[in-house]
């Protein structure tokens, strides 16, 4: 299962001592002026969607980077260059970027902006960079800011962690492919302030199918229908599952979302690493405004169970489509969990071929679970799944390049496809390069969770 919220490998020896040297020098930037006194304009950059080049390993996603915690980190591979990007959700005008680096920092790199996301124009750059925090003044428009280093000051990679955009505009909360509009999550303001933590809600979204009667969550001992308690209180507790049924309260349609909850913070995400089983979203609104929903989009949503099992199968090649009836109507399974891509299964070579031409000896039932010599190594199992392991190390967590061509997990493609800003749980590693529907932030307020037939 996706790992939440795992501890982060701090840096030590030569990278700590070379980050307190570099502190003494200047920053070099060409043809901008030096930052101004003035106030900054608003962050618009946080709890944003993010991808990065690279990430060095499932504890230092790119989405640690803008999530508002300085304990949190992205760290990168091994290598220049590399990119970390954010996604502002519309036009914005930037007027200064802040970057606070861990020890592994760079010393050449740009700060560049874009309206589409591939052509991009630079705001400033230096090749004298100092690490530390740093404050730079740019003058640019667009909706996505990246940051492009090209030359390390330590033998590691590069780590931040925070890449924080100040400015006008963009979105409040991500308004890309597949959210679903405010009707959708309902009356927000009505949710009762929490206790403990914060305050989950959960909303009956299968359409009429199912009376608010018959949906029932369980967590921490207890089992109500959503008629009964729509509202738990959540306390702090070191990780768990909050499970959701349909018809009865043990049923089999049945799904689950995961999560950790600190004194003050949220950890969690929607999973489809098992299966799919029901629809599930979820809407995270934190006390200084941060707002974010992940999950299954709002087309998913509004279709009945019948037509997203045979959407499933349309969109697949054909190894993937028995996947949507081996355990019809209840579940489609991942592909590690199915017998036709386990051992003795007519796919259980799937990917076995491609997997040795890149120097792994896997079964593809321990690919597509990121399991063996994978469960230590998540950028290479993030690339084989995603058909980029043969590419050069700074292309295989461009999103662009994604399932190209099979061998590739389109089990995984496919909840990307359907998830809002494309964002999926599709496998144990999906969360390498920030692609996954993990989110966490400080001083929550609320969460919602929808769930669907």
């Amino acid at each position: 299962m996706p790992t939440i919220a795992p501890p982060r490998r701090r840096r030590r020896g030569p990278a700590a001592r070379l980050a307190t040297l570099a502190a003494a020098f200047t920053v070099a930037a060409l043809g901008f002026a030096a930052p101004s006194a003035h106030a900054a304009d608003t962050l618009i950059s946080q709890g944003k969607p993010v991808t990065a080049s690279s990430t060095e390993n499932a504890g230092t996603p790119a989405s640690a980077a803008v999530d508002g915690n300085t304990a949190t980190r992205w760290s990168s591979q091994f290598s220049d260059p590399q990119w970390i990007q954010v996604d502002l959700g519309g036009a914005a005008t930037v007027s200064q970027v802040k970057l606070n680096w861990e020890a592994a920092y760079a010393t050449a790199f740009q700060i560049q902006v874009s309206d589409n996301g591939s052509s991009w124009s630079t705001v400033y750059q230096t090749t004298t960079g100092t690490g530390g925090n740093q404050t730079l003044t740019v003058t640019g428009s667009g909706r996505y800011v990246r940051l492009n280093t090209t030359a390390r000051a330590t033998p590691y990679g590069v780590s931040l962690w925070e890449f924080q955009v100040f400015g006008t505009g963009g979105g409040t909360t991500p308004t890309g492919p597949g959210t679903p509009p405010d009707s959708f999550w309902g009356d927000t303001g009505s949710i009762p302030a929490a206790q403990n933590v914060l305050m989950v809600k959960v909303l009956n979204r299968t359409n009429g199918k199912y009376p608010d009667s018959q949906v029932f969550w369980n967590f921490g001992g207890q089992t109500h229908s959503i008629a009964e308690q729509p509202y738990i209180d959540m306390p702090a507790n070191s990780a768990g599952r909050m499970y959701f049924y349909l018809g009865t309260p043990n049923g089999q349609y049945a799904d689950f979302i995961e999560f950790t909850v600190g004194p003050d913070v949220f950890n969690g995400n929607t999973t489809r690493v098992d299966a799919f089983a029901l629809k599930l979203a979820m809407r995270l609104h934190a006390h200084d405004g941060y707002d974010v929903q992940v999950g299954d989009d709002y087309g998913t949503f509004q279709e009945d169970r019948a037509a997203t099992f045979a959407k499933f199968q349309a969109e697949v090649p054909t190894e993937f489509k028995g996947l949507a009836t081996v355990n019809a109507p209840y579940r489609i399974p991942a592909p590690g969990s199915a017998p036709d891509f386990r051992a003795g299964g007519r796919y259980a070579n799937y990917f076995t071929a491609y997997a040795q031409s890149v120097g792994v000896n896997e079964p593809t039932s321990n690919i597509t679970g990121c399991a063996g010599s994978l469960a230590g190594n998540p950028n290479m199992c993030a690339a084989l799944n995603r058909h980029t392991a043969q590419l050069p190390a700074s292309q295989q967590q461009d999103p662009a390049n994604y399932y190209k061509a099979a061998p590739a997990n389109y089990y995984a493609k496919y909840w990307h496809d359907h998830g809002i800003n494309h964002l999926a749980y599709g496998f144990p590693y999906d969360d390498v390069a920030g692609q996954s529907s993990f989110v966490s932030h400080g001083d929550p307020q609320w969460l919602e969770v929808a769930v669907g037939w």
